[in-house]
């Protein structure tokens, strides 16, 4: 999942590159470029992070947004957007275990009193993970030292991954960013600490996918070991495992479901771990992960849908479009092109001439970027290239735009979308900053059986993936998924 940024006009689909920058006319100025990006408030979002050259006084105390910005009605936590959004995702997620309302509210006035940045927030989150994971204290001193109870464990253990995914996002911004691998690994800890004290226990499995093999966790209900229906959870650009906990996990095992839970490439220990970017061909991903549940005895395989977070939504879709064994597909939201997350000031420095694309980018864009707006490149683009990840590690802002760029140009799903056939639920947000009219654009190109919904500022499920309302979220997801997988 990622975090918002300053909304834009809602963009129609046009993945045509503009007229070579070699012309007068496409060619843009430094001003004219960084004008484009500070006014897209961290312009340079693929489904962004709002970071703001010059933000302004953190709020004191805790108060209700309003008015028409960026997070209207939402409670604000931080003044910048984008640190907000990371605010109300770790405190949504206390509905499910996956964070303490009282420790995300305490970690928000420590770093508001150090002064809001990336440093202050990768850092104060991180230090809570490992506060978490540390023995809890006991009233009894003759029990210090003692060997905690699984079941506190466990969901100490999953509030860490929470907080280890809030510090992992900024890391890059830090003046640490070579420790990016370090706090992924913190939190996957945690994770599989989590994972192995469920009951029961989550079954962790290779899946061969290509040369290599992609982690999964395959989480199962109480009960009789019989066949049951089965969701297959697909995370977006920055989530990580603890996001498929709130936004899936915890729901399917309510309803009696089995989840599968991965990481394909671009994410998790894929990207952090192998540096192996995020792919184009979709299904190749999933279609791997339908083998392996086909092969289970506790999976009906005629009831195997899949879901699709933030970015997921137009991975999910792409993957359906081609892989027609799945029964159901949920976009959260429909998304036909992330490209278009970016704003136009960039997509026009990228032309089909790679040389002098990247000859504006580093002669004319880069010596101008703010320490804010620098961090927000090398975030965006670590997930497209592993040069851009490595330099970013580094501390430096990627020299190649250009073949990163290709990779977000090519998850265009708008001529494939018609392919698919499975039933597909579209869900849109009030306040959607990312992909604003593209739930619509998506569900209008559907052919398969369809639904579509919009929450909103009424429930308090506005925004991207609607942070504030996980539990709302589950339950239309798995209300309709019931009614559309019913024997």
């Amino acid at each position: 999942m990622s975090n918002p940024r300053t909304p834009n006009t809602p963009h129609t689909p046009n993945t045509a590159t503009p007229q070579s920058a070699k012309e007068p006319n496409a060619r843009l100025s430094r001003r004219t470029a960084l004008g484009g990006l500070a006014a897209g408030a961290g312009a340079l979002a693929l489904g962004g992070t709002a970071v703001v050259a010059a933000a302004p006084k953190p709020p004191a105390g805790f108060a209700k947004g309003g008015g028409t910005g960026p997070t209207p009605g939402a409670m604000t936590l931080f003044a910048d957007p984008g640190f907000n959004f990371a605010g109300l995702l770790a405190l949504g997620g206390a509905g499910m275990h996956a964070s303490e309302v009282g420790e995300v509210l305490t970690i928000v006035n420590a770093i508001n009193a150090a002064g809001l940045s990336e440093q202050t927030f990768s850092d104060t989150f991180r230090r809570w993970g490992d506060r978490l994971l540390a023995p809890p204290p006991s009233p009894d001193r003759s029990r210090q030292g003692h060997e905690t109870p699984s079941q506190t464990r466990r969901f100490r253990s999953l509030r860490a991954a929470q907080y280890y995914a809030q510090s992992l996002f900024y890391v890059l911004g830090t003046d640490s960013p070579g420790d990016e691998e370090e706090v992924y690994r913190a939190g996957r800890r945690a994770w599989d600490t989590f994972a192995k004290l469920c009951t029961p226990p989550a079954v962790r499995a290779r899946v061969p996918y290509g040369r290599t093999e992609l982690p999964v966790w395959f989480f199962r209900p109480e009960g009789p070991e019989k066949p049951r229906p089965t969701v297959i959870l697909t995370n977006g650009s920055d989530g990580q495992n603890v996001d498929m906990w709130t936004y899936g996990v915890s729901a399917a095992l309510d309803r009696g479901w089995n989840a599968l839970v991965y990481d394909g490439p671009g994410q998790g220990e894929m990207l952090f771990v192998h540096e192996m970017p995020f792919t184009t061909r979709w299904e190749q991903v999933v279609g791997p992960l339908v083998d392996w549940l086909d092969g289970r005895k506790d999976v009906d395989s005629g009831r195997i849908a899949l879901t699709g977070l933030s970015m997921g939504g137009n991975l999910v879709a792409r993957a359906a479009a081609f892989e027609h064994r799945l029964a159901a597909v949920v976009c959260q939201p429909g998304c036909v092109s992330p490209w278009l997350g970016f704003d136009a000031e960039l997509r026009e420095i990228v032309t089909p001439d790679k040389e002098e694309t990247n000859r504006i980018w580093n002669e004319e864009v880069v010596p101008e970027l703010t320490p804010q707006l620098a961090f927000t490149v090398k975030k965006r683009f670590e997930i497209f290239s592993r040069e851009a990840l490595r330099q970013a590690r580094a501390g430096q802002v990627l020299t190649d735009l250009w073949t990163p760029a290709q990779v977000a140009i090519g998850l265009d799903i708008t001529r494939v979308v018609p392919r698919i056939k499975a039933p597909t639920l579209v869900l849109d947000y009030e306040d959607e900053v990312f992909y604003p009219g593209q739930p619509q654009q998506m569900f209008d190109l559907l052919r398969a059986p369809k639904a579509y919904y919009k929450f909103t500022r009424a429930t308090g499920a506005q925004l991207h993936c609607s942070p504030m309302a996980p539990q709302q979220h589950c339950e239309l997801v798995f209300d309709w998924l019931a009614e559309t997988l019913r024997k």
